[in-house]
C-alpha cells in the first residue's frame, strides 16, 4: 500500500493524523496493561506510561539539582527539530502551515508517530548507521550500496536491534548480496590482527572504548590487556577475500568484489605485554569462556552472547544512550561510547529504565524513538532561564536536560534541508517528501545564476550538461552519487584506531564561503520555472503572504512584524522585486537559525 507523503497533505492533514493516532492508541491499549505507576516500579505498559516515567525521572533530577525547566518550545521550533532528528531534514512549508494551524493538543505525539512511518525515516537512519559502520569515505573494497541496502531493510521493516547487531557480527558472504559483511570488511582494510574490528565492535555496539587496552591495561577503567585479546580472538576466523578481474578495455586487473569468509583457526591468540612477556588469550566474553576448537564459529557465538537473555544488556544500553544523544545532543555519558563504572551516567535510573523497556519491547527501535521524542524534556525550548543557566554541558557541566541543547546540522541534514526548503526539482515534476534529497537533488547543479537569469547564449556543452541533469533526475543512484560528492567537502578524518570521521557543518571559513557562494546555494535561490521562489512569486498575491511563505520554508515559522518591515526595505532597495526576494531567501538559508537545530 502506498502511503501519502507528508508534503501532500492539505486540509485532510489534521484529520488523517488524528485518526492514525487514535488507531495506535487502540492497539496500545489492547496490547499493554494500563494502570498507575509506582515509584521505582518497572514499567511494562503503554508508550504513554513509559513516557510518563521518563518525565518523572527527569523532573526528579531537576528538583534534586534545583533547576527549573525552560518553557515549552513553540510549535514551529519543535516541528523543525523533530523532523531534522527523525527524518533528517526540515519540514516542507505546507506541512509547517498545517501543523501550526492544528489545534489538537496531541498533535506532537501524532506527528512523532507519523514521522517514524515516513519513507524519509528509513533513508535518514540508513545514512546515519551506514556512516557509523563504514564511515563517510567508503573504504576500498567495501560496498556502500550493500551496507545501505542492509540498513534500508532493517529500518523499513523495523527489525529488532538485537537481530541487526547479530547479523553484523556474524556476517558472511558477498559485499553486495550480503550487505551486512561491509561493517567488518571496512575494519579489515589492513593487516592488523583484527584490532580495528575488535575496537569498533566494542565501541559501536557495546558502548566501550577498548582500543587503549591493546597495548596495556586501561589507566581509567577495569579493562585489562588480556580482555582486549580475549575479545579479539572471536574475530580470528574472519577473513576478507578480494576478487579481481580483467578490464576488457585496458587489459588491466581491477577490483571486482570482496567477500567475508571464515578460515580455519583454533586455539589461543598470542599478545605481548609491555614488559615483553608473551601471553595467550582464549575467546572469552565478560568471563564466559568459549570452546576454542576448529568446529566453533566464534563470531556466531559472540553475536549470540552479546544479545543473550542471561548476558548484561550492553547492546541495548549502548543503543539507548546513543539514541538519547542523537535527540538531545548529549547522552547519559560523555563520550557516548565510553560507558562503564569509570564513567557513570548522568541519569542512571532513567538509563536503566529505558534499557529494560527497550529489551522488553523486543528491541523495537521505533518505540524507543517515540518515547524519547514524546517526552517532556524533548518538548522544551532551547532558550534558558535564570534558573537553569548552569545546565550547560558544553562548558563541562553534567547535562540535566532542562532545556534543549542547540545542535549544528550535520552536512547530510544541511544538504537535504536545502532541497526541501527550495523545492528544487524539475519543472512540473511532483516529488514526494519521503523522496526529498533523492530523485530531485540533481537540479541543484543547474546553470541558473543567483539572479535567476539563464545564459541566453549557452554553449552546446551547457545544453549537454542540462540534458544530462534531466536524465539523472530519473536515476536515484546517480543522484546519491552527486550528494556524496557534495558531502565529501565536510568529511574530517581523525586518524583514530577506528578511523572515526565527522561530517558536521562546523562553520569554518571555507565552509561558510561555500554556503554563501557555492553552486548549491546559487541554484537553490534561483527563480527558474518549478523552483520554490518561482511558485511563491506566481502563487502569492501580496508581499506579506510571500514573505510568510519564505520564512515558513526556511525557518518553520512566519516572519514577525519587524522582519516583514526589514524584508520590504530590502525589496525597495533592490534593482528588481525578484532580486529582493532572492536576496531574502539567500540570507535566510545562510543564517544561523537555518543551520542550527534549536
Amino acid at each position: 500500500m502506498t502511503r501519502t507523503p507528508l508534503n501532500q497533505h492539505s486540509s485532510r492533514f489534521q484529520g488523517i493524523l488524528r485518526l492514525g493516532f487514535l488507531c495506535l492508541l487502540l492497539v496500545a491499549s489492547a496490547t499493554f496493561t494500563q494502570g498507575g505507576v509506582a515509584v521505582g516500579q518497572v514499567i511494562r505498559g503503554s508508550d504513554e506510561e513509559i513516557v510518563a516515567e521518563i518525565n518523572r525521572l527527569i523532573a526528579q533530577s531537576w528538583t534534586d539539582n534545583e533547576v527549573q525547566p525552560s518553557r515549552k518550545a513553540d510549535d514551529g521550533e519543535w516541528l523543525r527539530r523533530v523532523c531534522l532528528d527523525i527524518v533528517g531534514h526540515i519540514p516542507p512549508a505546507d506541512v509547517v502551515n498545517a501543523f501550526l494551524s492544528d489545534r489538537d493538543p496531541s498533535k506532537r505525539v501524532t506527528m512523532v508517530n507519523y514521522l517514524v512511518e515516513d519513507p524519509a525515516y528509513v533513508r535518514n537512519w540508513t545514512t546515519i548507521w551506514t556512516n557509523l559502520c563504514i564511515g563517510q569515505s567508503t573504504p576500498r573494497r567495501t560496498s556502500r550500496l550493500g551496507m545501505k541496502r542492509f540498513f534500508e531493510d532493517a529500518f523499513s521493516n523495523n527489525r529488532p536491534w538485537d537481530e541487526v547487531v547479530y547479523d553484523l557480527i556474524n556476517a558472511k558472504g558477498h559485499f553486495e548480496t550480503n550487505g551486512e559483511v561491509n561493517f567488518l570488511l571496512a575494519q579489515m582494510t589492513m593487516r592488523d590482527d583484527e584490532v580495528q574490528a575488535t575496537a569498533k565492535t566494542a565501541k559501536l555496539f557495546l558502548g566501550m572504548q577498548l582500543q587503549c587496552t591493546q597495548c596495556h591495561n586501561h589507566p581509567f577503567n577495569d579493562w585489562k590487556q588480556d580482555q582486549f585479546w580475549q575479545f579479539n580472538s572471536f574475530f580470528k576466523q574472519a577473513r576478507r577475500r578480494d576478487v579481481r578481474k580483467e578490464d576488457p578495455e585496458t587489459g588491466r586487473m581491477v577490483d571486482d568484489y570482496s567477500e567475508l569468509i571464515a578460515r580455519d583457526f583454533s586455539g589461543p591468540v598470542y599478545f605481548e605485554e609491555r614488559s615483553g612477556l608473551m601471553q595467550v588469550a582464549f575467546p572469552t566474553y565478560f568471563g564466559k569462556e568459549v570452546d576454542p576448537g576448529e568446529e566453533t564459529d566464534r563470531r556466531q557465538l559472540l553475536a549470540g552472547l552479546m544479545i543473550a537473555d542471561d548476558s548484561e544488556p550492553y547492546v541495548a544500553r549502548a543503543f539507548v544512550n546513543r539514541m538519547w544523544s542523537h535527540f538531545f545532543g548529549y547522552g547519559f555519558t560523555r563520550p557516548v561510547d565510553d560507558m562503564g563504572p569509570h564513567n557513570p551516567p548522568s541519569h542512571p535510573l532513567l538509563l536503566d529504565m529505558l534499557t529494560e523497556q527497550f529489551v522488553n519491547s523486543g528491541y523495537d527501535v521505533k518505540r524507543l524513538i517515540r518515547w524519547i521524542a514524546s517526552s517532556e524534556p524533548y518538548q522544551l525550548s532551547s532558550q534558558i532561564n535564570t534558573n537553569n543557566e548552569y545546565d550547560n554541558p558544553a562548558a563541562g557541566e553534567t547535562p540535566l536536560f532542562s532545556h534543549m541543547y542547540v545542535k549544528r546540522m550535520t552536512a547530510e541534514q544541511l544538504y537535504d534541508s536545502l532541497i526541501v526548503a527550495t523545492n528544487a526539482h524539475m519543472a512540473g515534476k511532483k516529488v514526494e517528501w519521503g523522496q526529498a534529497g533523492s530523485a530531485n537533488r540533481n537540479s541543484l547543479a543547474g546553470s541558473t545564476n543567483k539572479n535567476g537569469s539563464a545564459n541566453k547564449n549557452a554553449s552546446m556543452a551547457d545544453k549537454d550538461k542540462m540534458m544530462m541533469e534531466k536524465e539523472m533526475m530519473e536515476d536515484p543512484e546517480e543522484a546519491e552519487r552527486l550528494r556524496q560528492r557534495w558531502l565529501q567537502q565536510f568529511v574530517v578524518a581523525f586518524g583514530t584506531d577506528e578511523n572515526d570521521e565527522s561530517t558536521t557543518f562546523n562553520g569554518t571559513i571555507p565552509q561558510a564561503l561555500m554556503m554563501m557562494n557555492g553552486e548549491l546555494i546559487r541554484n537553490a535561490v534561483s527563480a527558474k520555472e518549478g523552483s520554490f521562489l518561482h511558485r511563491v512569486l506566481t502563487e502569492e498575491r501580496s508581499d506579506t503572504a510571500a514573505i510568510k511563505r519564505i520564512y515558513l520554508a526556511a525557518l518553520a515559522r512566519p516572519a514577525n512584524a519587524a522582519e516583514q518591515r526589514t524584508a520590504r526595505r530590502l525589496f525597495a532597495a533592490s534593482a528588481t522585486p525578484l532580486e529582493g526576494y532572492q536576496d531574502l531567501f539567500w540570507a535566510l538559508l545562510n543564517s544561523n537559525e537555518f543551520i542550527f537545530i534549536k
